[in-house]
Parts: C-alpha cells; sequence; structure tokens
C-alpha cells in the first residue's frame, strides 16, 4: 500500500513533462509515460471525424420529431427530394434490414414508423451537396401528426397504456436478503430524487460514411464499442456484418454516450443510396436529442439499526426512468439494486428495483449508472442515521464498513480487496482546509464565484463525507473477452487491439506492458477497426483489465520466442533470463546482449486473448454472481455555503480509493481528478431540463458543466495499491469511483452547513437555504 507524498493537487501542481531538458521518455509499467498523441491534441491538429473529408462529399442532416409521444399519419418528402443540391431522402420504407436496433433489446427504430416516443427521434435524413441544404431539405419534410399525451412520469408508466409492444416495464428485480421480516432500534426514512445528467462530451457526433465497391459501407466515427456497432448496422442495413466496417477515428471525450449506432444507421443507408461518402456533423443542440443521458432516479429508503448504530435491515425501492426505449437500462439496474446497501455490512435486505419505459428522451451507459443514484441515497440515510443516534457520521460509516470475505446483499462473496475503513480513516485524518476568516473581506472566493454578491457574514462551511463501490467489467453473464496481437520487427514492435482509446489511456498502457515485457522503446498501437478481432465496449475499467490483459499474454509470447534461441544456445530455459533496460542478462551473468542484437533481422509475433471468469445472472430474488471485481473510494468534501442566497462553492475535495495498482501515475492522477470534477457537476450544476418529455435549452449556456474556476482544491491523500489476484497487473478501474462518490460527499458537506436534508441532486438553491 503507497500514500502519495503530497497529496494536494492544484493549478500549478503539476510535475515536469517527461523528456524535459533533454532527459529519455521514461516507459514501463509504474512511471508516467506521456500519450503519444498528447501533443496533437494540445496544437490542435489531432484528426477527429468532425475534420475528415473525401472526394465527392454529401452532407447528411437528420429530421426529428418535434413531439415526445405522437402517431404519424404521413410523412412527405417530396419538397425535400426537389430542392437543388439534394441527391437522396430516405425514411423507415429505405431501411433494407431489420427496422429496429438496440444493444439489450431491439427495440428502437432506425427511423420512427408509426410512432414517435420521444422529442427528437429521427423520422428521416437527408443528403445533399451542402451541410445547409441539408438542414434545409430535412426541414422543409412534412410530417402529419396526431400528437397523443405523453407518459412523461415515472411512476406513472406502470398503469399508462404500453407505449411499445413490449409493454412499459423494461425491468424488475426483487432483491431479498436474509430475513425480511427483522427490524432494527432506529429506523431512518428517506426519499430521493437524481436528475438528468448528459454525458456533455467536450465534441459533438460526427461521422463520415463511404460507400464500397462490394455493396458495402465504411463508417468512420468515434465509436466507443465497434464490432456491436457494426453488427447492428449491418443487421439494418440487411448486409453481412464482413460488408460493413467501422474506423474509429478519435474520440472528442466519452462518459458512455458514444455507444449509439442511431447516428451511423442513417449514415450508411445514405452513402449505399447515393453511392458517394456522406458525412454528419451535429449540432451541439443535436447533441444533446441523439444520446442516452444518465437514468433520472426515484429513490425510497428505510435504513434499521441497533442502538449501537449497526446496520440491521436496509429496505428500498428504486424506480429508474428508462425513456423511450431500453439501451442498457436493464445493466443500469442490475447495478443500482446490487448495490443499494453501499460498501456496508447489512444482514438483510429487502430491495425492489424497476426500470420502465416513458416519452421521456433514452436512458443509457453514462459513467457508474446505477451506482452513483444509489450512493446518494444510502449515504444520505447513513448522515441521518448518525443523526438520529448522536453518532459522528465517520463513525457510523466505519462501524459498518465493508472489508474482503463479507457478502454483497445478492449473494456475493467480496474476494477481491476491500479496504473501505481504510480508505475513510485516510481522508478523516487528512487535514482540513484553512477557513478564511482571518483573510480580508475582499479576498474570499464567496459562492456564486468570485464577484459574488453574498455577505460572507451568511458564509457557513461544512464538511461531509462518502464511501462508494463500482463494479469492473460487464455483469450478470456478459463474456468478457479480448484479443491482442504484438508484432516485433527488429527495434519496432506494435500492438494492434480492438480496444478503444477513449480517453482512458489504453494505447499509452499498450505500449507500456510491450516495453516492460520487451525491453523495445519504440511501441506504436495501430488505429482501431472492425477487421480486427472484437475487444469489447470502453467502460467500466475493462481495457486495462481484459484488452491490457491479452496485450500482456501476446507480449510474453513473443518474448519467449525471442528468448528461446539464446536459452537453448547457453543450456538453460528462458525463465533464468531477465529483460532489463534494454538488456538480456542470465541468472549468472554468462549471457549478456542488448535487445536490439538479439532482434536483429528478426520479426516476431503472438495474438492472446483474455477472458476474466465468468459471472452469473441475477435470479428471481436477486442473487448470483454477478460481477467479476470491484472498486472503492472514500471522498471528504468541504464546501462553503451562503445560507441565505443558497449558492454552494466547493473548497476542497479530499480523495482515497483502492487502485489495485499504478500503473501510470499521471495518467492516473488526471481521471481521478476528472471523476472528481464531473461528480461536482452532477451534484450542483448539471441538469437536462425535460418538461413534459420536451428538451429545454439544449445547449451549454443552460446545461452547466463545471469549469476550471468551478473545480476545487483536489487532494489524493492516499491510493491503496492492493493488487486484485484475478486482474492483469492487479490494477481496478479509476475514474468510476470518484464519480460516483463526490455528489454525495457534496450533497453531506451541504447537509452539515445547513441542516436541511438536501435530498436532490443537483442540489437547488432553495435546498441549501438553511433552516435556522
Amino acid at each position: 500500500m503507497t500514500e502519495t507524498a503530497d497529496g494536494h493537487t492544484g493549478a500549478g501542481g503539476a510535475a515536469p513533462l517527461p523528456g524535459a531538458r533533454g532527459e529519455p521518455d521514461p516507459h514501463g509499467l509504474g512511471v508516467s509515460v506521456l500519450p503519444t498523441d498528447s501533443y496533437a491534441k494540445a496544437q490542435g491538429t489531432f484528426p477527429y471525424a468532425a475534420d475528415l473529408w473525401a472526394e465527392g462529399l454529401l452532407w447528411a442532416a437528420v429530421h426529428r420529431s418535434p413531439h415526445p409521444h405522437a402517431r404519424i399519419v404521413s410523412i412527405d418528402t417530396a419538397e425535400a427530394a426537389k430542392m437543388p443540391g439534394v441527391l437522396a431522402v430516405i425514411t423507415h420504407e429505405d431501411v433494407p434490414g431489420d427496422s429496429a436496433h438496440g444493444r439489450r433489446i431491439a427495440d428502437q427504430p432506425a427511423f420512427a414508423r408509426d410512432v414517435v416516443r420521444y422529442f427528437g427521434e429521427p423520422i428521416a435524413a437527408v443528403a445533399a451537396d451542402h451541410p445547409d441544404t441539408a438542414r434545409l431539405a430535412a426541414a422543409a419534410i412534412a410530417v402529419e401528426y396526431e400528437v397523443q399525451e405523453a407518459v412523461t412520469d415515472p411512476e406513472k408508466a406502470f398503469e399508462s397504456e404500453p407505449l411499445h409492444p413490449d409493454g412499459n416495464l423494461l425491468r424488475h428485480i426483487p432483491l431479498r436478503y436474509g430475513d425480511p421480516e427483522a427490524t432494527g432500534d432506529v429506523v431512518v426514512e428517506g426519499l430521493y430524487r437524481i436528475g438528468r445528467q448528459d454525458p456533455a462530451p467536450i465534441g459533438a457526433e460526427a461521422a463520415l460514411a463511404v460507400p464500397r465497391p462490394d455493396g458495402g459501407v465504411e463508417i468512420y466515427t468515434a465509436s466507443t464499442d465497434p464490432h456491436t456497432d457494426r453488427d447492428l448496422a449491418a443487421a439494418c442495413f440487411g448486409l453481412p456484418p464482413e460488408q460493413v466496417k467501422i474506423v474509429v477515428t478519435g474520440v472528442p471525450g466519452s462518459m458512455g454516450d458514444r455507444e449509439d449506432a442511431a447516428l451511423q444507421i442513417p449514415l450508411g443507408l445514405l452513402a449505399m443510396r447515393t453511392g458517394c461518402p456522406v458525412k454528419i456533423a451535429l449540432t451541439r443542440e443535436e447533441s444533446f436529442l441523439g444520446h442516452a443521458h444518465r437514468h433520472p432516479t426515484l429513490l425510497r429508503y428505510r435504513h434499521h439499526a441497533d442502538n449501537a448504530g449497526n446496520l440491521v435491515k436496509v429496505e428500498a425501492q428504486i424506480l429508474l426512468d428508462g425513456g423511450a426505449y431500453a439501451d442498457t437500462s436493464s445493466d443500469a439496474l442490475a447495478a443500482a439494486v446490487s448495490f443499494a446497501c453501499g460498501p456496508y455490512v447489512v444482514p438483510h435486505a429487502v430491495i425492489d428495483g424497476w426500470v420502465v419505459r416513458t416519452n421521456n428522451p433514452p436512458s443509457g451507459h453514462v459513467r457508474g449508472e446505477g451506482a452513483l443514484q444509489v450512493c446518494a441515497a444510502y449515504e444520505g440515510q447513513m448522515d441521518k442515521l448518525a443523526e438520529r443516534l448522536g453518532l459522528d457520521p465517520v463513525e457510523v460509516r466505519r462501524r459498518n464498513a465493508m472489508a474482503t470475505g463479507d457478502l454483497l446483499p445478492t449473494g456475493q462473496t467480496v474476494t477481491c480487496p476491500a479496504p473501505v475503513a481504510e480508505l475513510l480513516t485516510a481522508v478523516h485524518e487528512a487535514p482540513l482546509p484553512p477557513l478564511p476568516k482571518d483573510a480580508p473581506e475582499e479576498d474570499w472566493l464567496l459562492p456564486g464565484g468570485p464577484e459574488g454578491a453574498g455577505d460572507p457574514s451568511a458564509v457557513r462551511r461544512g464538511v461531509g463525507y462518502a464511501l462508494g463501490m463500482v463494479h469492473m467489467l460487464g455483469a450478470e453473464g456478459t463474456d468478457e473477452v479480448s484479443t491482442a496481437t504484438v508484432k516485433v520487427s527488429g527495434p519496432v514492435a506494435t500492438v494492434m487491439c480492438a480496444a478503444v482509446e477513449s480517453g482512458q489511456g489504453f494505447d499509452t498502457l499498450a505500449r507500456q506492458i510491450v516495453q516492460e515485457t520487451l525491453g523495445i522503446e519504440e511501441v506504436h498501437v495501430a488505429s482501431v477497426d472492425t477487421d480486427q478481432p472484437p475487444s469489447g465496449a470502453s467502460g467500466r475499467g475493462r481495457h486495462t483489465w481484459v484488452s491490457g490483459g491479452a496485450v500482456e499474454r501476446a507480449a510474453k509470447m513473443v518474448r519467449t520466442q525471442l528468448l528461446q534461441p539464446l536459452a537453448a544456445k547457453f543450456g538453460m530455459s528462458t525463465e533464468l533470463l531477465t529483460i532489463s533496460e534494454g538488456k538480456i542478462t542470465s541468472y549468472d551473468g554468462v549471457l549478456s546482449t542488448t535487445v536490439a542484437e538479439a532482434l536483429e533481422g528478426k520479426e516476431l509475433w503472438a495474438t492472446a486473448q483474455c477472458r476474466p471468469h465468468p459471472t452469473e445472472p441475477l435470479d428471481e430474488w436477486g442473487q448470483g454472481d454477478a460481477f467479476v471485481g470491484l472498486a472503492f473510494a472514500a471522498v471528504r468534501a468541504v464546501v462553503d455555503v451562503d445560507i441565505e442566497l443558497g449558492s454552494v462553492r466547493v473548497v476542497e475535495v479530499a480523495l482515497a480509493q483502492d487502485v489495485g495498482a499504478v500503473l501510470n501515475p499521471r495518467q492516473l492522477r488526471a481521471r481521478l481528478e476528472a471523476g472528481i470534477t464531473q461528480g461536482i457537476g452532477t451534484a450542483l450544476t448539471e441538469h437536462l431540463r425535460v418538461a413534459k418529455g420536451v428538451v429545454r435549452h439544449a445547449d451549454f449556456t443552460a446545461y452547466a458543466l463545471p469549469t476550471a474556476l468551478d473545480a476545487p482544491d483536489i487532494r489524493i491523500v492516499k491510493l491503496v495499491e492492493e493488487r486484485d489476484v484475478v486482474a492483469p497487473f492487479g490494477a481496478k478501474a479509476a475514474s468510476s469511483a470518484p464519480v460516483v462518490t463526490t455528489p454525495s460527499a457534496v450533497a453531506a458537506a451541504v447537509r452539515a452547513a445547513t441542516g436541511r436534508p438536501v435530498n436532490r441532486m443537483p442540489i437547488r438553491p432553495q435546498a441549501a437555504v438553511s433552516s435556522s
């Protein structure tokens, strides 16, 4: 276990760049290798899909529904088709294959046919010789509607008329663990609401489709799951998968929103219809309308404890708004129900979780889905329990903290390292930031901004704590597998793996693995397309674990190929040879040569797979070994609240996290800081407003992302490196745990400052006005 020597970070706290002042770049695992694309991204020369071009390029635009729920009486494309410069207009009638797609359930039509189920649903698409012409033509498509009453309240979806042939209930998980009749000496209840958060990628969606001579199509886009996207698109195109190729371009930000084939399907159809390359670049408003969001959630909780503060039973009802289509809602519900009690030992649990269809925008995979929503509720309950018992909030959490060997309410044993109490102690013992009481009044950073209009005498400081947990990789029987090839030609190695670099640092990790294993300094990672074997979706730390494991195995196979001739020559096994600092040496010093000399004139390669141990679906009572591994975090938030205006400023966030192993310190720190900042946005600012199913103000003037001015001082007080023995390198997912845990810590700090319950996120100003 290691602790950072100086865990405090700030604007000037960055370490010098590797390679500065002429020093050689570091390489191998455990050092801060600089990403190869960092300079291109900083200089603005890195190619994204929005930058692509092709000879004879056409532009696409999509006609979207202005209603959240309506029957389609007719679609008239005649005016659009007659416009100069328009080459094609397509609707549902032009989809030659499957009319619907979906990652778990194929329930989402490529184009609405008889009914629209959410505001912004695609109805038709246009290809034209200029982007303005395409948008004008899309606007000229005349659709006659019979507007229907929109079902936007998920609680009413149970009794409403079915919005879909499959009904409104997507999934119900009734988890029963222990004795459902057990009771405690003390009971606290709470009702919590989590709003709709948008992934808000820094770069809006864009793609380019190019027709192929064999009648297929190539699509260049920022997919994070290219093989699934290919299969979904091919089914809609009525083509075999080998005639559809997805080429991954630079990913300009990904919090889960890139897992959406709805953009690629109309684009591919237009390219095949016109025989020309077709490109689309969404506006920010279209981006908000076109991708999935975090599930808005309603949570009712009842915690039972004994008089000493030990948990006895947790009862919960969790309702997720899945929006119009299924997407990955089933996965989010499984996480929410399984982690409904948090990283605490609970002998008895009665949890019911539902996810329903509504006429709201679709919900799907956003970092920490399911786990974030329940964390806000169970941590609010722990604060209530502490107040009722007259105990310190930290002490209540410590008494109930989970450890390795304990059971989840799903009946699964926690076999991975679970240093929950250690993490809590670390953030609790970290020094608190000084109060500004001795600073001149004009130097205060008041809640509401540097020029805040508040009165310093109305500012109250609060300190709050939260513990959170997330699962890694897929769950409930997902076949997690990745394939990688490592090729070595002389002094250069190349890694081929379809794991998408979405900002999590996989390309850098792959280089580090090969450098560490083979002692080769120059390592390239090939671009990703669907001609390569599948490696699955980005997210939940799976590429560090599964794809990184495949790269390591392939590199070790090449290492054996390299060392076997040398070992045979000296009559020893390859295990007696080591590679370090570019040299191959034997245990006795008899053999000593450079890797470059040993590789001269040789070409070596190997392909390997990594597949973690299998999981199983939750059964009818929510029981089963559904998860491969877990990661934990503890967060302490310090906030200043203007109790008259209700404005909140996060002063500092302290984090202790279970990371398994630090493979790249700089990259890990960046991921943790980004996760904390995203969590602050969830807690205070990010809310996609939807009124009666209609998205309001879909832009960055109304959807308030936290900026550098909103980011607090971030103190990473402890990184626990207790390796998970079943994970390659022992490393765990990094960024999801702080995203899940930070909002709850901020809410706890606001509760401490104001005495208010704070049971809604984002936290509204009226909720932060002191009741005293």
